[in-house]
């Protein structure tokens, strides 16, 4: 924008600050100490997950005032505010994960809600946690404004004995600790070290898969990922950040010319690649959603079983996000993809340039120790695969990331818990077999409500040296930082009448990532009577307040678990009112 410009004739923020009528508003603006000048300027809404709940989001502060400073350098006036978050790590393992996913809509929810009622004419959203990434960005597209993500970057992982260590490593020791393997000690050690810094969790668990979505889906500048929250050089992404929304507003490029399908498929190639978080087959659709692009669960997986996997990532591979950074990062990894043409190149980006030009510039190259050269990769295919069958006719979720072909098949009866509390307690006595698949259900969008996590029991079975030996399967969800043989998102829910919610002990089911089968051994008349048996969906406590109305709202994982009509029902755009 050029200096002084003052022509909003076109922009949201002239119904708040252009003609005599808007007088009272202006003088709210100059109570602030904004001049005429900036009041004249473009309204740009600096939204942050900032909070004192977790490492994840505790520097978002920080870098926000570096993003006010870029706006401010392009001629902006940036008006910063702050929206929820709901840590995972804090809530994992408790009532508090249900809370989780339904914050990713109430985040979308209130930056629309604060953006509409302050007429801002273009947003730039900090985040740092799982939930909040996808919930930042659904805003941008559900707006339809000029917007820049930018990640408030990851922690540094911790040192014990040599080794890196991260959040993931005491999720493990707790179930280590439970087998009499662990003592009170080592866990305390383990426990004060394994978070060093600010910043969200290092493996490439949700957070950080989000955080290479937002670059391979053009929202966010590139490389701007990548570095650890703590450095300083973070600020250098956001005051840029800042600068580039304003260059997106005098060009008038919109968060929905920049999503696209081809954007959004670029996305899903950056998950299978670098063995991302299951989470990215529920968020994928609901950004989706929000831009009026048909890209549900069995989309994002047609992408991830062509996609090689070649990015050693923890948890099934040895390295943490600090490690990619210094490798090359995403550009990178996205060099790689293009070589082998499984990148669209004609997609616009945060920069105002498309992919294409963007890694035009990229000189690094695959230092095969974190990020492998596409022609050699660890597997030859994605570390995200899809499942269907008549156990999940909507799609299922697995990450096979980490492990070997043999690994991918597994056929034994299931043990049924109807929620996580009732599968943690038989792990935490092993009162359960191997060769069992262990299924919880009653945890999805609707059912839970939430759909929890279920990475305490996961990490329980990881701890206790049987993550390979028996298989679990939920209608909930898997943490980005879960190992093992673990289907989440099974599709419909308990709760909607899926077949998860007619299984018994004892049924055979059949799960093969090779093949992509989620199956039990029941025929087509078997399934039908046990649903004209079924009881109706199981009561839970949440029959008032926000969980209560999230249940009502919510549809299926395979849509992406969203809570209103999208932009296929709209009437208006936002920036054009």
């Amino acid at each position: 924008m050029q200096k002084g410009n003052s022509d909003k004739s076109r922009l949201p923020s002239r119904h708040v600050t252009v003609g005599p009528a808007r007088a009272p508003h202006r003088s709210y603006f100059y109570a602030m100490g904004l001049t005429q000048e900036e009041i004249d300027q473009p309204f740009v809404g600096v939204a942050t997950c900032w909070n004192e709940a977790a490492p994840c989001n505790i520097a978002l502060n920080r870098q926000a005032q570096s993003v006010k400073l870029g706006v401010k350098h392009a001629n902006g006036t940036p008006r910063e505010f702050t929206t929820i978050t709901v840590t995972d790590g804090i809530a994992m393992g408790h009532e508090g994960m249900r809370s989780s996913l339904a914050s990713r809509d109430a985040i979308a929810d209130t930056v629309e809600l604060t953006m509409r009622g302050h007429c801002y004419d273009a947003l730039v959203g900090l985040a740092g946690c799982d939930k909040s990434l996808p919930g930042m960005m659904m805003a941008m597209v559900r707006l339809n404004v000029p917007s820049v993500f930018i990640y408030g970057g990851s922690i540094l992982p911790g040192r014990l004995n040599g080794e890196d260590v991260t959040v993931q490593d005491v999720f493990e020791a707790v179930g280590k600790h439970q087998a009499g393997n662990f003592s009170d000690a080592e866990l305390e050690i383990l426990e004060r070290v394994a978070c060093p810094s600010a910043g969200a969790c290092g493996g490439q668990f949700t957070a950080n898969t989000m955080a290479c979505v937002s670059e391979a889906i053009g929202l966010a500048l590139m490389n701007s990922s990548g570095a650890p929250a703590p450095y300083e050089s973070r600020d250098q992404y956001s005051v840029a950040s800042g600068e580039a929304v304003m260059n997106l507003l005098a060009k008038d490029i919109r968060a929905r010319d920049v999503v696209t399908r081809k954007s959004l498929e670029n996305a899903a190639r950056i998950v299978a690649c670098t063995g991302g978080s299951t989470n990215a087959g529920l968020h994928l659709p609901a950004i989706a959603h929000e831009a009026g692009i048909d890209f549900d669960l069995f989309d994002v997986c047609d992408i991830f079983r062509d996609t090689p996997y070649f990015v050693d990532l923890k948890p099934g591979g040895k390295y943490v996000a600090k490690d990619l950074f210094e490798s090359g990062g995403v550009p990178v990894v996205m060099k790689e993809l293009k070589k082998a043409g499984l990148i669209h190149e004609d997609c616009m980006t945060a920069s105002g340039r498309t992919i294409g030009e963007e890694l035009d510039m990229i000189k690094g190259e695959a230092d095969e120790r974190v990020i492998y050269s596409i022609g050699s990769p660890i597997t030859k295919t994605g570390g995200v695969v899809g499942l269907r069958g008549n156990l999940a006719p909507e799609g299922a979720i697995v990450k096979v990331a980490g492990m070997s072909e043999a690994e991918q098949v597994f056929t034994g009866p299931a043990r049924v818990f109807e929620c996580e509390e009732d599968a943690f307690e038989a792990v935490k006595a092993r009162s359960y077999k191997e060769g069992e698949v262990l299924v919880i259900r009653n945890e999805g969008p609707a059912g839970g409500p939430g759909m929890r996590e279920m990475l305490a029991t996961t990490a329980a079975l990881s701890g206790q040296g049987m993550g390979k030996k028996v298989a679990l399967i939920t209608d909930g969800r898997f943490s980005g930082a879960t190992r093992g043989f673990c289907v989440g998102h099974v599709g419909p829910e308990a709760a909607h009448g899926g077949p998860i919610g007619m299984l018994k002990d004892g049924d055979v089911i059949t799960i093969n990532a090779r093949t992509g089968e989620l199956s039990v051994a029941l025929t087509d008349a078997e399934l039908v009577q046990r649903k004209a048996d079924w009881k109706g969906p199981r009561e839970t406590l949440y029959a008032s307040g926000a969980l209560w109305k999230y249940a009502q709202l919510v549809g299926g994982a395979r849509l992406g678990a969203v809570t209103h009509p999208g932009s296929r029902a709209e009437r208006h755009v936002y920036m054009d009112l």
